[in-house]
């Protein structure tokens, strides 16, 4: 994969990820929260309707999730640029590392919640993340 394909293919993964994480920080609005309040009770079984969103604590881990995984969406985009060009290995390891940390605390809390399922959905996720800069672009500059 060529450095171009890469840029695009970590542009495409940080659009998903703001896009999720503005779905998720406008669930701190209730007439807002459809969609994630939706997720969240099919990911902690059994699909029963129990999970509203509606209550103080869950609204304010909406915002502050939310904000968390839209601004890891916006650096994910502004390193993908030209930062990414002028140090492509810097930035893959870098990148590769934040996916891999959000991945693993994610997942291993998402089991603690008793909501094991998100391990499968964070799979896909991590893999879109990933596979631009799973191996270093085929035409990156090499250091002097």
């Amino acid at each position: 994969m060529t450095l171009d394909q890469q840029t695009k293919g970590l542009r495409f993964a940080a659009g998903l990820t703001v896009f999720f994480g503005l779905l998720t920080a406008l669930a701190a609005y209730p007439p807002l929260n459809g969609f994630i309040v939706m997720l969240a009770d099919i990911l902690v079984w059994p699909i029963d309707g129990a999970q509203t969103g509606t209550d103080s604590t869950a609204r304010l881990l909406f915002a502050i999730c939310g904000g968390v995984f839209t601004s890891f969406g916006v650096m994910w985009w502004i390193l993908s640029g030209d930062l990414y060009r002028q140090h492509p290995e810097a930035i893959r390891r870098l990148l590769l590392t934040g996916a891999l940390v959000w991945f693993v605390t994610d997942s291993t809390a998402s089991v603690l919640a008793n909501a094991a399922s998100n391990v499968l959905g964070n799979i896909p996720f991590l893999a879109i993340l990933i596979w631009p800069i799973i191996r270093p672009a085929s035409d990156a500059l090499q250091p002097a």
